[in-house]
């Protein structure tokens, strides 16, 4: 039987998108995952991502699978193109513009907002070594600014973990990085067991930071949503920007609120439609 799919992006951050409703297993498996991901003989995405039945009294469950085949905890991007994806879904029986969707990284509510964005809790980032994982510092101890060693250059870098892991080190000009080159080597580091999300950030002012970002398991691409907010987080840790401020990524900008007032962080972004078809 045909699998019917929709490929949605959010700032450039492409995914194809599978109602997978009728069963809490998805429809295609990792391996298959990534010739569909493929840009010149597949379909072509970052990732694949499944709309499943909610679980623990949630209304969806999100699972998605990297182009590589590896299985993230959560995709910022994502679970704001899953979002519209669902919308579209339901229709004209759709009874909520918000929903509680159930992630490997925890329950995240996207909400469909007025103006086409999508608004989305992202939760409370974590710090501390443990909860990224990382050998930096001690399993309690929160990874702030500290070195690190990698191709022969050492880097003061945060850690934070969105529900996956992240190191976002700042930069005086992002455009100079050698992201393609750099970016495994942050990646595979001896220091994250679990590999690394790895965000190059340089600060414009106190409210707008220019990102780039190489993507555990999808590699370099336009744009990431929990690297966004981890990277805000990790702004302010280092008291080099405020607790709300633009994002600029190669794909276009996101709204990023560490809220002071509950501790978490919210993200505000675009979804587009860009084709539907079947697969074989």
């Amino acid at each position: 039987m045909a699998i019917e799919f929709t490929k949605y992006h959010g700032l450039g951050n492409d995914f194809i998108l599978i109602d997978n409703r009728s069963s809490s297993n998805p429809v295609i498996t990792p391996a298959q995952a990534i010739p569909l991901c493929d840009r010149h003989f597949g379909i072509g995405a970052d990732g694949i991502i499944f709309a499943l039945p909610g679980e623990n009294g949630t209304d969806y469950t999100m699972r998605i699978f990297n182009s590589d085949g590896s299985e993230p905890e959560m995709c910022g991007n994502g679970i704001r193109c899953l979002a519209r994806f669902i919308a579209d879904l339901e229709g004209e029986s759709r009874h909520a513009d918000q929903y509680r969707i159930h992630t490997l990284a925890g329950v995240i509510t996207p909400q469909l907002m007025a103006d086409g964005q999508v608004k989305v809790d992202m939760g409370l980032p974590q710090l501390l070594a443990g909860e990224i994982p990382t050998t930096l510092s001690t399993a309690e101890e929160k990874v702030i600014n500290l070195p690190l060693v990698v191709s022969e250059k050492s880097w003061n870098v945060t850690c934070v973990s969105m529900g996956n892991p992240h190191c976002i080190t700042f930069v005086d000009d992002v455009e100079t990085i050698p992201l393609e080159s750099i970016g495994p080597k942050f990646e595979h580091h001896l220091a994250f067991p679990q590999r690394i999300n790895t965000e190059f950030i340089q600060v414009v002012s106190r409210d707008y930071l220019k990102m780039r970002v190489w993507e555990r398991g999808a590699g370099i691409t336009l744009a990431c949503g929990t690297g966004a907010c981890a990277s805000l987080v990790a702004g302010v840790l280092n008291d080099k920007c405020d607790r709300s401020a633009t994002v600029e990524l190669p794909g276009g900008n996101l709204y990023i609120e560490w809220s002071a007032t509950d501790g978490r962080v919210y993200m505000t972004g675009p979804t587009e439609l860009a084709f539907t078809g079947k697969l074989p």
